[in-house]
């Protein structure tokens, strides 16, 4: 897996380099080298996007781009030289250098992880939706049939009917199925290539403005890490990362292609509109437009409005003949529909954000919030304000159109969709378009320290640089980090039970039912889905929110041939007529026979999500056995002892607090340990659960002896971490649990997560035996602690 996280960035890039050239090769006139790649990449996403907008050629997408690129590289052997003193030559290093750098920001949350896994987990779940658009666009298009009901095909049928836009993730698709891995543990690496793309691209539109190549490579470093876009891409967001791309490639290829006699020269910049339509749909206009119109309206001040008719012409057809087939694959996607539009549509957001978070600069690890630092924070923005209006005078007074044409269209654009969508949509727009201004100041500021002030220059320079790492900075040290090892878990049980559904998950795991699971038709109860999943007492399951297999209603339950439950002392026996048939560090599979008929006449579920198992009252015992009659049997799921322990009972540190007065659980604001005493009912071997997450490394330790640890493990709602077993004679046990503080590690910070109560539950509890006896013998059931009892024929 690791050597594939590498292979990956490689892999794309050579393609990207490949379809770059091919598309030079197309326009007869050499594109710059920093923009070979940014023209390959808004090529590979054009090419597959048409490709994809069938479903009967949509596995021709990967082949396809493979062969553009080969043939981009075979043309260009021809029209290069390739020994390598003339490569070497040729190279620009610190181009390169600014490559490396800001690859290494945005995959630095996941490389120093140690896990080749991905960032925005519990955040957002749109990483899950983005997975599943890969998983069937790169081989079936829009054609949704053939699918069976699952959450998979819900999330598919509610998106790709309606037109969404894909173009984002197709390149991913691409890389994805030519290097054989799960898209889940690619995505990571594709946002920080993605990233490297943007740096080449404001790599050449500085270069006008400062001629310094080691400065222009620290100005495109920083430039292309705004914190609203690096947010977002700790987000899972692929969407605003690859439109940042498109929208600085098409200004900055836009100019030099008008001004251009062959009319070919349009190609490049009609690729990238179309690249920008494939992604993001008609709502691409608010930067397409700027950008284009101010071009037009400098080539007609200069060479009048029959010139520019005669030039726009072919660039309105390519771009219409590139972008048509995936924007009317399903019908187009309005920048109007739904939500988009509404004021009251926050998405995940906690409010509308600021727009001058557009600066980019926000030292905060959660960019909804204020930054941390009001005072400086304001200075800094007024900072990179001014910065930014003297790189437009610079711009103005030498002629150099390109860097002002970027950051005035693009913010124009960014603005208008800002001011007139939704909240959620408008800070999407602000972070794609968030290079543009940053651009601006800092390439004002180098503009400045090489030719008019260089005190002041190089310290404006410096102070905004320190600005966006330190914003980044933070963002990198609260990363809520995906685990690793339990989505592995999942993946394996995908694969090793695909074609056994429909399948069932009770914990909202968004990442499980859309993806890992989609070959065994998975629905959360929770989730998306196609079936409906009652409960015995009514209504269905909040959206987030995790139910026992006892709270469903039976028939719903029955309908589900697999189910993977996550490990929990809460969890009950599935009903008998279900087998275990694999037992994991982190799921349980559990299976029932696929002629199942309906055995199971009646079942009463007893216990609480506290005590799942209790001493069963003889009533209801003797009560089942008289409604199951004289030839009837009982079956009964025997549970052992589960001891529920309130971290709030104990003294812990000042800076441990409940979640509110009463709470069983405390929110560690620091490090620090406490020690309980539990007593347990019998010798047994307990399992020892924790309910919560926790981002830094948690150790239980019971009589002296450690148990086990767990960090970086964010769960969703009423979800547990599982430390280990221990075996316990009857009588009182010291639990000591002790929490380390923060680290310089990847999430390491954020917000604290609540953590409690305690819970040892008997291992018997992970698959408690099922006793099936006569009516005459229900008494024996009598006094046992029951998780259920059935009604058998």
């Amino acid at each position: 897996m690791v050597v594939a996280w590498l292979l990956f960035p490689l892999l794309l890039g050579v393609l990207c380099l490949g379809c770059g050239l091919l598309l030079e090769a197309c326009t007869g006139r050499r594109i710059p080298g920093p923009l070979l790649p940014p023209a390959g990449f808004a090529t590979l996403a054009v090419l597959a996007g048409i490709l994809t907008a069938r479903g009967e050629v949509a596995w021709l997408a990967t082949p396809a781009a493979a062969i553009a690129a080969v043939a981009g590289l075979a043309l260009a052997y021809g029209r290069y030289d390739w020994t390598l003193a003339r490569l070497r030559a040729s190279l620009d290093g610190w181009a390169v250098a600014a490559v490396v750098g800001v690859f290494l920001v945005f995959a630095a949350p996941v490389v120093l992880s140690g896990h080749p896994t991905f960032t925005g987990y519990i955040k957002l779940d749109d990483t899950a939706t983005w997975m599943a658009f890969v998983d069937q666009v790169m081989s079936h298009g829009r054609d949704l049939s053939g699918l069976e009901p699952s959450s998979y095909e819900a999330t598919l049928r509610v998106n790709l009917p309606s037109g969404y836009p894909v173009g984002a993730f197709l390149p991913l698709g691409v890389g994805t199925q030519l290097t054989g891995t799960d898209v889940a543990w690619l995505v990571q690496p594709y946002m920080a290539t993605m990233a490297s793309l943007l740096a080449l691209c404001l790599y050449w539109i500085a270069a006008p403005l400062v001629a310094s190549r080691p400065v222009r490579a620290l100005v495109a470093f920083g430039a292309s890490q705004p914190a609203l876009l690096f947010a977002y891409g700790l987000w899972g967001g692929v969407k605003e990362v690859a439109v940042a791309v498109a929208i600085a490639l098409l200004a900055a290829t836009a100019p030099e292609a008008a001004a251009a006699k062959d009319v070919r020269a349009a190609l490049l910049p009609a690729v990238a509109a179309a690249a920008l339509l494939v992604m993001v749909g008609s709502g691409a206009v608010v930067w397409i437009a700027p950008i284009l119109g101010l071009v037009a309206l400098a080539l007609w001040r200069a060479e009048g409005i029959r010139i520019v008719a005669r030039r726009a012409l072919p660039f309105v057809l390519v771009v219409a003949v590139l972008s048509i087939p995936a924007l009317f694959a399903a019908g187009v996607f309005s920048p109007t529909q739904g939500g988009l539009t509404d004021d009251a549509e926050l998405g995940n957001l906690i409010g509308p954000i600021s727009v001058f978070q557009y600066v980019g600069i926000w030292p905060n690890g959660d960019f909804r919030l204020d930054p941390v630092n009001g005072p400086l924070t304001g200075f800094l923005i007024a900072l990179a304000i001014a910065a930014a209006i003297a790189g437009a005078w610079l711009c103005w007074h030498r002629r150099v159109w390109t860097p002002l044409l970027y950051a005035g269209s693009v913010a124009a654009g960014s603005l208008a969709a800002f001011a007139y969508s939704s909240p959620w949509v408008g800070a999407k727009a602000l972070a794609s378009g968030s290079p543009s201004i940053l651009l601006l100041a800092l390439a004002g500021a180098a503009a400045f320290a090489a030719r008019v002030e260089r005190v002041l220059g190089r310290t404006v320079l410096a102070l905004l640089l320190a600005g966006v790492l330190w914003s980044n900075a933070l963002g990198y040290h609260d990363v809520s980090l995906a685990p690793y090892e339990q989505l592995r878990e999942l993946e394996s049980i995908g694969e090793e039970y695909a074609g056994e559904g429909p399948t069932l998950m009770t914990e909202y795991q968004p990442y499980g039912v859309r993806h890992f699971l989609r070959e065994a038709d998975g629905e959360g109860a929770s989730e998306l889905r196609f079936r409906a999943v009652p409960l015995r007492e009514g209504g269905e399951l909040e959206k987030g929110a995790w139910g026992d297999t006892d709270a469903i209603d039976d028939s719903a339950l029955f309908t589900y041939r697999t189910l993977v439950l996550r490990h929990s002392p809460a969890q009950s026996r599935p009903p008998s007529v279900y087998a275990l048939v694999r037992d994991s560090e982190y799921y349980e599979v559990w299976q029932r026979p696929d002629d199942f008929l309906g055995e199971v006449l009646d079942r009463t579920p007893f216990g609480s999500f506290e005590d799942p198992g209790p001493v069963a009252d003889c009533g209801q015992v003797l009560d089942a056995a008289r409604r199951a009659g004289p030839g009837g049997r009982l079956a009964a799921a025997l549970r052992g002892p589960t001891v529920t322990a309130s971290l709030t009972e104990s003294a812990y540190p000042g800076d441990w607090l409940p979640t509110e007065p009463g709470s069983p659980d405390l929110v560690p604001h620091g490090p620090g340990g406490l020690a309980l005493q539990v007593a347990v009912p019998r010798d047994d071997d307990y399992d020892v659960y924790l309910q919560g997450s926790v981002r830094n490394r948690l150790t239980v330790m019971v009589d002296g002896k450690e148990v086990g640890a767990v960090e970086e493990q964010l769960n969703a709602a009423q979800q547990f971490l599982h430390l280990g077993a221990v075996a316990l004679t009857r009588g009182s046990h010291e639990v000591v649990i002790a929490y380390e503080g923060q680290t310089l590690g990847p999430g390491s910070g954020g917000p604290p997560e609540p953590i409690g109560p305690l819970v040892l539950s008997s291992t018997q509890n992970a698959d408690p035996p099922v006793r099936t006896v006569p009516v005459a013998q229900a008494q024996s059931l009598c006094g046992k602690r029951l998780d259920w009892l059935e009604i058998l024929p």
